[in-house]
């Protein structure tokens, strides 16, 4: 049986998974009907280009909420800002009409988490153990 919880390089084994929201500029419900579809095809092309998984998805009219598998060379910063960008990019783009509501599609802030399959207080009791191995 072959595992899918974590992923192989070269050099490492490893579970990275980020929780990030963010929304659009002013929290305008924008990402609706065609913007919500072709917000979805765009994030997973450019996640695909990057290399991260997106292991769930769900856009709400007014913020989107990703739960992302990544390398450990991309950092949370980076992804958010790879994503955001392009997504802005398209979108503003393809449809026009944003472009008069809004200054920028997205505000500069997002969420981010780290998620894992290990608890914090499991992490921190096998560490406390290692010294009576």
């Amino acid at each position: 049986m072959v595992s899918t919880r974590w992923t192989h390089s070269n050099t490492t084994v490893y579970n990275i998974g980020y929780h990030i929201i963010w929304c659009p500029k002013y929290r305008r419900k924008v990402l609706t009907d065609d913007i919500e579809i072709r917000l979805k095809e765009l994030l997973h092309s450019k996640a695909s280009e990057l290399e991260l998984t997106i292991e769930k998805m769900e856009v709400m009219p007014d913020h989107v909420h990703l739960f992302v598998k990544a390398p450990p060379t991309a950092s949370p910063h980076w992804i958010v800002q790879q994503l955001k960008g392009y997504t802005s990019h398209e979108l503003r783009k393809e449809f026009s009409h944003l472009k008069s509501r809004l200054p920028t599609l997205w505000t500069r802030s997002y969420y981010v988490e780290s998620c894992g399959h290990i608890s914090e207080q499991t992490i921190k009791r096998y560490i406390e153990e290692q010294k009576n191995k």
